[in-house]
């Protein structure tokens, strides 16, 4: 008897052990790895939706695209089904207040992104509300469900629109805003082409939520909509829906989750503790009456990343310590009432309706998938990758290593599959960006993270949560700000010879990587400490600390939390944090990526590294890709893949054999498409 392929897997899936189809993952397997979005549950906890997020899978022949999300519904542990054609890309899902119809925000080919609903026993899905010739952003419901509030995009400017169309299609930079509006529709009869009403609001909306008593609106605003006012002074504004009467919450920081509580008299908020705070990490409480709000974890050696308060007054909360994370519930009065270890998985959000809890998790053999939390325990509902049963994944831990000055850093290593060679395996320094943010002991692989593909190849992989990092407290994170690349990017020295030492790292084959600050890190791993690092892939990095402040969108949060000085004040000291300063010393080969149309860290950053380390160092191996397009992190799923396949090929050549003066691998790398 003849079995194919998928035959084979299933019945292997079916044995206790099945070594003969264990595999090494592939850039192939990256390029369609699937995983949850966003998660809705109904009021009463009766029901559970959640969309799928994938990507044309390039490696067999789709057509290019980006990421689209697909509607499903959970039924039970690993019993879920789709409930909308793969093809409708939706987003925004929710339940209407009574739950018979699952809600979401569709653009059906004729009118702009609108509010559609789906209902929950069956029937064909039916538009709910939308604006004319405007796309909606956001929406909710009043809490009877009769009065539909809508974020929409702004009014088509008709005469601009014949000015372009006759090729009088100049922008003014940073003038011609364009601002999100307001609407609200009544929604309890049948029509629903009825015409909105307009409501008057101040500054740029991003986000809003109306109480459960429906006597609130809480929108979130900032001056315009520039990325650099979305970071610094995004504010909460509480305005009374009967009488216009507007209350704003003076936070001084970033701004993350808010939530109103059942009773509607208080908001659970995530924020900076001050201007000067990196990220917003720190949970408060906020007096809906006054505005009001105090802090729960200041100064905590941890990260609050989602909360959700449950029915019955207790604020449920995913927080993230160090590379791992635990679920903890607060009582309505703030005080700290329990605590939830998940083990290996890291949660990363949360969901409730009726007491019922639903969390996002992934853990180093898995993206994000669904988990149900009940009685103490984290059950899993949904496996987005089957597939991933043939891999057989490298062993992952976090470890922990003193720097040079005492300082303890923690960051995670995925040693080689099948074991460290004698004398060090080549290894991969994969550095994330911000630096507010972090690394967790889960899912570390993806299109721009080598993690378990460079592992099944030979390499070690190690991704350091260095100074400047979320989830350690605030001062941890702010050991960075105004310190440039020390004590920030000594501490990956350290850890370097920290694995050197464990036996882990080959000293003469240790490469970087990484995306936007990752970048930057890598781009002075490859100048200024150019001696310690065998090959460099930079994404999307800084170059040029002086020009990086005139070309970026947000010159404002890199003066608050990162330089805390301009350029200006001293020009010097800004030259000799930039890795252009030291391509003198530049022998590590290198290889630089990043869109055309990144506005966060101008591709100008890109070319002043090529031309300088070109100029002074022209025997370094050295090359940049542009994507046309795509901006700061590719979007599409052919330039994520061409992506990986590039840095891979990259490190294959120079730092697997340890060889810097081997020639340019080819310019195109080999696709390995299938064929239909």
């Amino acid at each position: 008897m003849t079995l194919t392929r998928s035959a084979l897997l299933a019945t292997a899936l079916t044995l206790p052990f099945a070594p003969a189809l264990a595999r090494e993952m592939t850039p192939q397997d990256v390029a369609r790895v699937e995983y949850t979005g966003a998660v809705a549950v109904s009021q009463d906890g009766s029901r559970i939706a959640f969309t799928r997020v994938h990507r044309p899978d390039v490696t067999i022949g789709e057509e290019n695209g980006g990421a689209e999300q697909q509607l499903y519904l959970a039924d039970g542990p690993m019993n879920v089904r789709a409930y909308l054609p793969e093809d409708m890309s939706i987003s925004g899902i929710d339940f209407t207040p009574d739950g018979s119809m699952i809600t979401f925000l569709w653009a059906n080919g004729e009118d702009d992104r609108s509010v559609w609903g789906i209902p929950v026993n069956g029937g064909a899905y039916r538009k709910l509300g939308g604006v004319a010739d405007a796309a909606v952003r956001d929406y909710a419901f009043s809490p009877d469900g009769e009065l539909l509030y809508m974020l929409a995009s702004a009014a088509p400017d008709e005469d601009r629109e014949a000015e372009s169309e006759d090729g009088f299609n100049a922008v003014v930079y940073e003038e011609e805003f364009q601002f999100n509006r307001m609407f609200v529709a009544d929604v309890s009869g049948t029509d629903t082409d009825a015409e909105p009403r307009a409501i008057e609001v101040p500054g740029f909306v991003s986000s809003f939520d109306i109480s459960p008593d429906g006597e609130t609106a809480m929108i979130v605003t900032a001056p315009t909509p520039l990325v650099d006012d979305s970071l610094t002074s995004q504010r909460v504004n509480l305005v009374n829906l009967a009488t216009g009467d507007v209350t704003v919450v003076q936070t001084p920081g970033k701004l993350g989750d808010v939530e109103f509580s059942p009773d509607s008299s208080q908001l659970s908020m995530v924020a900076g503790v001050d201007e000067n705070d990196p990220a917003a990490v720190t949970l408060h409480l906020v007096d809906v009456a006054t505005g009001d709000y105090r802090a729960l974890n200041e100064g905590a050696a941890e990260a609050v990343v989602d909360t959700e308060w449950m029915a019955d007054g207790r604020l449920a909360a995913v927080v993230h310590v160090g590379a791992q994370s635990v679920l903890r519930f607060y009582g309505q009065d703030g005080n700290e009432e329990r605590e939830f270890d998940p083990g290996e998985l890291i949660l990363t959000s949360l969901e409730q309706g009726g007491n019922r809890l639903v969390l996002e998790a992934n853990a180093p053999t898995h993206p994000n998938e669904l988990f149900a939390f009940n009685g103490g325990e984290f059950q899993r509902w949904t496996d987005s990758n089957p597939w991933l049963a043939e891999i057989d994944f490298a062993p992952q831990r976090t470890v922990t290593y003193t720097a040079t000055d005492g300082q303890q850093i923690e960051g995670i290593l995925v040693e080689p599959l099948g074991g460290v060679p004698a004398g060090g395996a080549p290894t991969i320094f994969d550095v994330h960006g911000g630096p507010e943010a972090h690394e967790s002991n889960g899912w570390v692989t993806n299109y721009g993270g080598p993690g378990q593909v460079a592992a099944g190849q030979g390499y070690a992989v190690f991704l350091p949560n260095y100074r400047g990092s979320t989830a350690y407290g605030v001062a941890f994170s702010k050991a960075h700000s105004g310190n440039y690349t020390d004590p920030e990017f000594r501490d990956l020295v350290d850890a370097k010879n920290f694995l050197v030492n464990e036996g882990i790292a080959d000293p003469d084959r240790v490469g970087i990587t990484g995306g936007s600050y990752g970048g930057y890190a890598t781009a002075w791993s490859s100048t200024y400490n150019s001696e310690e690092f065998a090959a460099g892939v930079m994404f999307v990095g800084i170059s040029n600390q002086i020009s990086k402040v005139g070309t970026g969108d947000i010159p404002n949060e890199m003066y608050l939390v990162h330089a805390r000085q301009w350029p200006w004040e001293d020009w010097q000291h800004f030259l000799e944090v930039s890795p252009i300063y030291y391509t003198d010393r530049a022998d590590t080969p290198l290889l630089i990526m990043g869109g055309t149309a990144d506005t966060r860290v101008d591709p100008g950053q890109s070319l002043e590294l090529y031309r300088y380390i070109k100029l002074r160092r022209p025997d370094t191996p050295l090359r940049l890709v542009r994507y046309p397009g795509e901006g700061h992190g590719n979007a599409m799923a052919a330039a994520q893949y061409d992506y990986n396949l590039r840095m891979m090929q990259w490190f294959d050549t120079y730092l697997k054999t340890g060889d810097r003066d081997a020639e340019l691998p080819p310019a195109r790398p080999e696709l390995m498409i299938e064929e239909d």
